[in-house]
């Protein structure tokens, strides 16, 4: 009987485009460098029947779920592997278009998640949009704990918008009062990791004493020297997933290109069960 050998391990990355039409040529330099397995996008600002599918197409991503909305938020997943729609939430009462799942053919279910950023005010009576972000973090802690109970494979991915570590800012102190690490956005995180026992696949790999960022704000003039930066991108898998973790990066580099997004992609391989 010959040896059955082993799976191919699964790179998978995500990244916050910041408008995908804007940056085609951005993306067709992260997809002829790195070319991951599957690829998730957060603010792709396009509505469905204006999505730019060729470059996609090109690259052998012969699955493409989008979810969009003209010039305002929008998530998608590529796959060249044959994935399957799971679901489309709704989050914190809004069709937003900030979620997106699917099942892989091993019947993990990876979710693509792009969490509001809340302004710039830290006070849900002054800042309606941090008061949205406060809910829609209570309300992704209780579906945590509603798939703890299933106890199922899952991945979690996306633009989350919170920096939880001290280490993921540049300064943990200036940052305290600043959103996406303030005390109740950060512990807030933290409590719906807990609630599934999500592991953060980057932290796996990277100690959590080591600075770590996927942002940097255009705000600076030279964002590189100053590396003010931020983790606000994420992936995490369920407990089941956590032996199969290979590696984890951050492709900073993607930061210095031309026409840049703010964000880097945060790219992991793992091994696939089939």
């Amino acid at each position: 009987m010959p040896k059955k050998t082993a799976a191919k391990p699964i790179s998978l990355a995500t990244w916050n485009i910041n408008s995908v039409r804007a940056r085609l040529p951005l993306m067709k330099a992260f997809l002829d460098a790195h070319d991951p397995d599957i690829l998730c996008l957060q603010e792709t600002k396009v509505r469905d029947d204006q999505f730019p599918h060729e470059l996609f197409e090109q690259h052998g991503y012969t699955t493409r779920l989008i979810r969009g909305q003209p010039g305002y938020n929008g998530v998608a997943i590529f796959s060249r592997l044959p994935l399957q729609l799971a679901g489309k939430l709704n989050l914190a009462g809004r069709d937003d278009c900030r979620h997106i799942a699917a099942t892989l053919p091993d019947g993990t279910v990876l979710h693509n998640y792009y969490v509001p950023a809340g302004g710039d005010v830290p006070d849900v009576t002054k800042n309606d949009k941090f008061a949205h972000k406060l809910d829609v973090l209570a309300e992704m802690t209780k579906w945590s704990a509603a798939l703890k109970k299933k106890a199922g494979r899952e991945i979690l991915v996306g633009d989350l918008n919170i920096a939880p570590l001290e280490t993921d800012v540049w300064s943990h102190k200036k940052l305290l009062d600043v959103v996406s690490h303030t005390p109740i956005e950060t512990e807030g995180l933290l409590k719906m990791m807990a609630a599934r026992g999500w592991v953060d696949a980057v932290r796996h790999f990277v100690p959590p004493a080591e600075t770590l960022f996927s942002w940097w704000s255009y705000r600076s003039p030279d964002w590189e020297a100053a590396d003010k930066g931020r983790r606000l991108d994420h992936v995490w898998v369920s407990p089941q997933l956590q032996d199969s973790l290979k590696s984890a990066r951050v492709a900073k580099a993607m930061r210095g290109l031309e026409k840049a997004s703010d964000h880097a992609p945060v790219i992991i391989t793992l091994d696939s069960a089939g």
